[in-house]
């Protein structure tokens, strides 16, 4: 007598059965068990999230670096920027040399630490990436093009830092 799919019957002689219901040694040539919905990311899932992981921390660390340059670019007041005449969110480029030498250098500790594996990183990464998601959109009027592409690098960071569970490798 065969098993049907849906039997769940106990296994005789310890064989562990899988959902489908047949045991390890019965399962039909090519099936490969499959997690019940549910129960969490299936390997793949969880190897393109690991590394995603791993991509968003380098691109925090890369981040993090350029935002240093570009905020010491700005302290400089050379003549790379020009400077926006009427803007609702009007800040000068000392100001805005400050916040992105900031930003940058703690984008790159944290990048670094995401790198490493830290538990608190990912978290503090998700804060980082959206402060300078914001920042980028309020830098629009100086940079639209690098704004524009930082801001699409940030939403990338923000979705790999949530949805990789730690607890769960392969």
């Amino acid at each position: 007598m065969t098993q049907q799919p849906h039997a769940t019957e106990p296994s005789a002689g310890g064989q562990q059965q899988g959902r489908q219901g047949w045991s390890e040694s019965q399962r039909p040539a090519g099936m490969t068990p499959t997690p019940a919905p549910g129960l969490g990311p299936t390997p793949v899932e969880n190897s393109w999230a690991a590394g995603g992981v791993v991509f968003a921390g380098v691109l925090m660390l890369m981040n993090g670096i350029l935002a240093i340059f570009q905020g010491i670019s700005l302290l400089a007041k050379d003549d790379v920027w020009t400077r926006v005449g009427d803007y609702v969110y009007k800040i000068n480029l000392t100001g805005w040399g400050v916040i992105l030498l900031c930003l940058g250098a703690l984008a790159a500790a944290t990048g670094a630490s995401i790198l490493r594996g830290a538990t608190w990183a990912r978290m503090t990464g998700i804060f980082l990436a959206s402060l300078s998601m914001l920042a980028q959109f309020l830098f629009l009027p100086y940079a639209p093009v690098w704004s524009v592409i930082m801001i699409g690098i940030d939403f990338f960071v923000i979705w790999a830092l949530a949805v990789y569970q730690p607890g769960e490798r392969i």
